[in-house]
């Protein structure tokens, strides 16, 4: 380089800066407000030991007492940030189901014996989805929880295959053959569950990679291998009501996409049932059995049928007996003989997966809406119902957005799907056994997706958490 008169002119020496590292200091400081969040779900993966019992009030477990430090430490961060947490609409839709459960507990015949009943109740439905909607900060936030939930999901679905293969899963139709992960054969709902959370989990963010400035493309592969792992499991679980939810969850996940990428998903996804239940023959009677009984359950349905449409209708019946605040909670088992008739059975038999042979009671009627029309009547369902309604609207209304915005699509299907398929199961189930921590960690994203204008975009412009809070 020359100056004018021609003198040559050396370029200043500059050093190259070295490059920011990353540690894992700087990863753990990123992940720490969602830790307490992950440690629940991880902990999901711990045996269950001893009888699951019906769940409604409680089954104490190592994930609920996890559960119950991650409301504290959400309420600890809310007090030293000295910050209002929730807005009026949030607010508004996580407390309305404060409302029945206090009408149901005060008019109740027994009030000592509902307090149990307001405790898991308001774990489930109000603190720990209010917790989840505080400490998750940005979709990164969201897709880490997700994506610990297909985790645990593949953890489970691997050890019910193994039962499966090996003859050392739950009692079925003679056989120890029915997967049930770690939950054990007194909670047969707890593996298929959880199986169908992380399935739908994983076909939202697949479906959603790629849409978005911030989502790579790989999250797509990830996404659809974890999603046709999980079909096995799902298919050995032998759950009607899982596979009916899931069925319905991920359509519409689809439609939501696209129609002609449902099209094809749908093909691909019926190729992979034809190899695996019509090619490789794994489990192809008892299933074809299993999906040929949920178009019999009218004309000949077999006992649990029996006794599921007794106890719904015994549900009924103490509906009519006290139809505005219900029989109180936790008193569906009190009053499920007086309102039954002599179709009802004793219990359930349940055997395997390492525990003897015994008799289940039936405490509950086994579907969410009824044991809240019952126990708790009109106002509760409708506050409890009325919320869970809320959170589905908000959450769809806020996917165009996305769409438009190009960011967050995933997060927008992994809401919406897990939270269609929880009230589709709700018809077939209720929040019994260990595993309905994991519901209240599902209604906790679908409240963050639809409650914080962060999921969105609207208070920032690049999605690493900056800006306002909730709204």
């Amino acid at each position: 380089m020359a100056d004018a008169r021609g003198t040559l002119l050396l370029a200043p020496r500059t050093e190259s800066l070295p490059l920011p590292q990353h540690d894992w200091r700087d990863t753990l400081r990123r992940v720490a407000p969602v830790l307490p969040v992950l440690a629940v779900v991880a902990l999901l993966a711990v045996p269950v030991a001893g009888p699951a019992g019906d769940g409604s009030a409680g089954s104490g477990t190592v994930a609920d007492a996890a559960s119950a430090l991650l409301v504290v430490f959400c309420l600890v961060r809310v007090l030293r940030d000295r910050a209002r947490p929730l807005t009026r609409t949030a607010a508004l839709v996580l407390g309305l189901p404060v409302l029945g459960v206090c009408a149901a507990a005060i008019t109740s015949y027994d009030p000592v014996s509902s307090l149990p009943g307001i405790a898991r109740y308001l774990q489930i439905f109000v603190l720990v989805p209010g917790a989840l909607l505080l400490l998750i900060r940005n979709r990164r936030d969201f897709r880490l929880v997700a994506w610990s939930m297909v985790a645990l999901a593949l953890l489970q679905g691997l050890i019910g295959v193994v039962q499966y293969l090996t003859g050392t899963g739950a009692s079925y139709m003679g056989e120890d053959v029915r997967a049930v992960g770690t939950f054990g054969p007194t909670d047969v709902m707890g593996m298929a569950t959880v199986v169908s959370y992380g399935m739908v989990a994983a076909v939202g963010l697949a479906l959603g990679a790629g849409s978005g400035r911030t989502v790579p493309r790989k999250q797509r592969n990830a996404g659809l291998c974890c999603a046709a792992l999980l079909f096995l499991p799902l298919v050995l679980s032998f759950s009607r009501g899982a596979w009916i939810a899931t069925v319905v969850a991920v359509t519409l996940q689809l439609a939501l996409s696209g129609l002609r990428r449902a099209a094809r998903v749908a093909l691909v996804a019926a190729a992979l049932g034809v190899v695996l239940v019509g090619g490789l023959g794994i489990g192809s009677q008892m299933v074809s059995d299993r999906l040929g009984s949920i178009t019999e359950v009218a004309e000949a349905p077999d006992r649990s049928v029996t006794d599921r449409y007794t106890m719904w209708a015994a549900a009924a019946g103490m509906w009519r007996t006290d139809p505005v605040t219900g029989v109180g909670l936790k008193a569906f088992p009190a009053y499920r003989d007086s309102h039954s008739s002599i179709a009802l059975s004793s219990g359930s038999d349940t055997a395997g997966a390492g525990m003897i042979f015994q008799r289940q009671p039936l405490l509950s009627p086994h579907n969410m809406y009824l044991l809240i029309l019952s126990e708790q009547g009109l106002v509760g369902l409708l506050s409890l119902a009325g919320s869970w309604a809320a959170l589905l609207v908000l959450a769809l209304r806020r996917l165009p957005v996305a769409r438009r915005g190009r960011r967050g699509v995933d997060c927008a299907l992994v809401a919406a799907g897990l939270l269609i398929w929880q009230l589709v199961d709700f018809g077939y189930a209720d929040i019994g056994g260990p595993s309905t921590v994991l519901t209240a960690v599902l209604l906790g994203l679908a409240a963050w997706w639809a409650l914080d204008r962060r999921a969105v975009g609207q208070a920032i412009h690049r999605d690493d958490g900056s800006g306002a809070g909730a709204a």
